[in-house]
């Protein structure tokens, strides 16, 4: 059996405090590698904090396209440990012909997008030629409840209020109701996560929710709410230029810098609802 996955691993550590140094023990984020399988064929290998991992291999095969429905993932598993080194940290997944990738092309695929020679111009293009359809038009998000949102998650990282190392990403209903919350070393994997229990859970599309993340609002987040269906997005830091040219493209409603008072909207303001008072344009 796959051992139980552990997110925190306990070390001891030495505290400088005002010239006084003392032992103490620390709580760590765990980081571990995962390996996704299609049946017996590598396909990817992700660092990612241990927990909730078919979650992660599902919203990983659903927003890189390699599936478009819940349907197409027959089998989903931790595989059986070979040996004692990182026991557990291989999920093997059973896809339905229609589904069963190029290898040659997956591994080129996923060799670009961690490269740091990618362009813009080929990500849009390569989310351009996948035929995604723009997020829920009719949503409408209060102002107010958006405001809400970043103590709710907050209050719900169990780990990061441990450890300060995790990245964080959680779905709320129109309502501000808290979904799901997943932690995660990486930001996109926390998304996978998120994603994926909602295709495991049959509610994907995401058309009546909005996404909240932790870190900052990437291009890799903006592609894959728009693969769910997600209308709006919303990080406490800044967005990238890529993310913000993507969310404009395909009409996703784009927000950075979701604190205290203050948000600033980068894309999709029709969808931003209550009472807003109009002022002057700010000269650049």
């Amino acid at each position: 059996m796959p051992r139980k996955a552990r997110s925190m691993n306990l070390t001891q550590v030495s505290e400088w405090d005002d010239g006084k140094l003392r032992r103490k023990d620390d709580y760590l984020a765990a980081e571990e590698p995962l390996e996704i399988r299609i049946g017996d064929d590598p396909l990817s290998v992700t660092m990612r904090t241990p927990g909730h991992d078919p979650e992660l291999a599902a919203g990983f095969l659903f927003t890189e396209g390699l599936i478009q429905r819940r349907d197409q993932i027959l089998k989903l598993q931790n595989a059986e440990p070979q040996d004692d080194i990182n026991p557990g940290n291989v999920i093997e997944a059973e896809l339905a012909t229609e589904a069963a990738p190029d290898f040659a092309k997956m591994k080129r695929h996923f060799f670009a997008a961690s490269s740091c020679g990618i362009c813009g111009k080929a990500s849009i293009d390569s989310i351009r030629s996948r035929l995604l359809a723009s997020p829920n038009p009719d949503f409408r998000l209060d102002a107010d409840i958006l405001l809400r949102l970043p103590d709710a998650l907050r209050d719900s990282q169990d780990v990061f209020q441990r450890t300060g190392g995790l990245h964080a990403a959680a779905l709320f209903d129109p309502n501000g109701k808290l979904l799901v919350l997943r932690e995660d070393i990486g930001r996109h994997n926390a998304v996978d996560k998120v994603i994926g229990w909602a295709l495991l859970e049959g509610r994907v599309p995401l058309s009546d929710s909005v996404l909240l993340v932790s870190g900052r609002g990437g291009f890799e987040i903006v592609q894959k709410a728009i693969v769910a269906g997600v209308p709006v997005v919303a990080s406490v830091s800044a967005p990238s230029s890529l993310a913000v040219q993507l969310a404009r493209e395909l009409h996703l409603t784009l927000i950075g810098f979701l604190r205290g008072r203050r948000f600033v909207i980068y894309a999709g303001e029709e969808r931003m609802a209550g009472k807003t008072q109009k002022v002057s344009r700010t000269p650049a």
